[in-house]
């Protein structure tokens, strides 16, 4: 006898349905083919010993399982319940009649129970997409697939409970999720806030500036100058995620399995912070079975890398494409797959090894030439897709004693808000460009009008400094971002001036 039943692979941030038919026939064999991996494989052992645990009949005939499309890869344990309902309606022990109505996806333990699974909310989009019924997965998954409406969600503990619900002997509750009320009811939740921060007022502002332009940063100073606190808390003034922006965030995290138990939406934009042994692939994502890295991770948020130059040198250079393009594409011999990295940089470092360059107090101890090798492993090409860059100086005694209320992270929000709408409004038929950062070298001659006067200002600027030609278009965006803070429709001379000072670290006009 001949069932089909439906799961799905998730390729990228995409899944694929899958349809998987059993048939049973005269014999004792188990034949999986469609291209399974070993997980997939190892699947008949959990499956026997589930279906007996439960006091089911496992046939003892020949059963014969084609997952197709045969020619797309099927990774993990997700289809252990796929096939074993198959295994069950092929000998008669369940209805098949609503089987063919529903996705189900779920890991067998061997005594029958159901475990979480990776890649929840691609895989109800996409049964949504081609109308199924309603979607029957591990209870711990239940609230994330729930988020996609008209669309029934089950989220079931044990294959027992699957059985009677296609049986019609027990109808299980439905998980249903208000995802426009609880993304509203989770939005502001946040551990740190910028009131916490004592003095660096100019970094500060200058934070504020990167948040609402999307500009990326480099903060540069000795130990215990605040500068991870400083980095920590810029999510916090950056715009709330839109619906769309949190189902996209959301759908990487599951792909990766890195939403919790219960979890249901990503309502808060991500911060990550990887250590700075981490591997290319891991960065970038990538491996055998492609996975998302911390950069797709960090989408629509902020990707903090901490004391930059000890990272090493090919991790750093293989963020230049996603930083232009805002996407990684990870191509293997018969496919590729497509990660969005969309996300503000914000880096960290000491000016020197010892870290004492141009401190106030303390000498540096380097030999000479070493702080500029120091900084040479920061390439230029990186380093010019860096539009802010900040030196942090330690905190003066008095202020950090002060008992003197800094401005809230909420305050600042809503000036970058405003500054964004600007920006909306503004690119709202280019498409791919939503912040300042993201203009393209046309646009940017179009939208930044500078007057003669700001013309010579720049000019002089350059000069004096030694500030690279790359850094022209950089301070042009910035300065574009100042006005839209100031509410002005034209760059000023002093939105000018004050950008020219954020590029005060540029490589040929600092430390030699």
């Amino acid at each position: 006898m001949l069932v089909k039943t439906f799961g799905s692979a998730v390729f990228g941030i995409n899944a694929t349905t899958i349809t998987v038919e059993v048939n049973l026939s005269k014999g004792i064999n188990f034949f999986l083919v469609g291209l399974p991996d070993n997980a997939v494989k190892e699947s008949q052992k959990r499956i026997v010993a589930a279906l007996k645990n439960c006091n089911y009949h496992y046939p003892g005939k020949e059963i014969t399982v084609n997952m197709a499309p045969a020619d797309i890869r099927k990774e993990g344990s997700a289809y252990d319940l796929t096939i074993a309902i198959g295994i069950l309606a092929a000998s008669g022990q369940l209805q098949q009649e609503e089987i063919s109505k529903y996705i189900i996806m779920g890991e067998l333990s061997l005594d029958g129970s159901m475990q979480p699974v990776k890649g929840i909310l691609p895989i109800a989009i996409q049964a949504r997409q081609e109308g199924f019924k309603g979607f029957i997965l591990p209870k711990q998954n239940a609230r994330e697939a729930a988020i996609v409406g008209d669309l029934e969600v089950y989220g079931l503990e044990t294959i027992s409970e699957v059985v009677d619900f296609f049986n019609g002997d027990k109808i299980p509750e439905r998980t249903i999720v208000n995802t426009r009320e609880e993304f509203m009811a989770s939005q502001g939740k946040t551990e740190f806030d910028f009131s916490d921060v004592k003095g660096q007022e100019n970094i500060k502002r200058a934070l504020e500036i990167a948040a609402a332009g999307g500009h990326n940063v480099i903060l540069i100073g000795p130990p215990g100058a605040g500068k991870t606190m400083l980095a920590k808390r810029l999510p916090t003034i950056l715009p709330p995620l839109s619906l769309h922006e949190a189902l996209e965030t959301t759908k990487i995290h599951s792909v990766a399995g890195k939403l919790g138990k219960e979890a249901s939406l990503v309502s808060v934009r991500p911060f990550r912070s990887p250590h700075h042994t981490i591997s290319d692939v891991a960065l970038v994502g990538g491996g055998s079975f492609p996975q998302p890295g911390e950069i797709s991770l960090a989408h629509n948020g902020v990707l903090f890398l901490d004391e930059l130059p000890e990272f090493k040198r090919t991790v750093l250079e293989v963020m230049r494409q996603p930083l232009e393009e805002r996407m990684i594409t990870v191509s293997r011999a018969k496919f590729s797959v497509e990660y969005p990295a969309s996300f503000m940089l914000v880096a960290s470092m000491n000016p020197c090894p010892c870290g004492y360059y141009n401190h106030p107090e303390k000498d540096c101890v380097c030999a000479p030439g070493v702080v500029q090798k120091y900084l040479n492993k920061i390439s230029g090409p990186l380093l010019d897709r860096i539009d802010i860059h900040l030196e942090v100086t330690p905190v003066a005694f008095n202020e950090l004693t002060s008992n003197r209320t800094s401005e809230k992270s909420e305050s600042v929000r809503e000036r970058v808000v405003k500054a964004r709408d600007v920006q909306a409004q503004r690119f709202s038929e280019a498409k791919g460009v939503y912040s300042n950062s993201q203009m393209g070298s046309k646009m940017l001659r179009s939208v930044c009008e500078i007057t003669d006067e700001g013309q010579q200002l720049l000019k002089t600027a350059m000069e004096r400094l030694g500030l690279s030609a790359r850094a022209y278009d950089r301070i042009l965006k910035v300065s574009r971002t100042i006005a839209d803070l100031d509410n002005s429709a034209d760059i000023k001379t002093e939105h000018l001036a004050e950008a020219i000072q954020y590029r005060s670290l540029d490589r040929e006009g600092w430390a030699g």
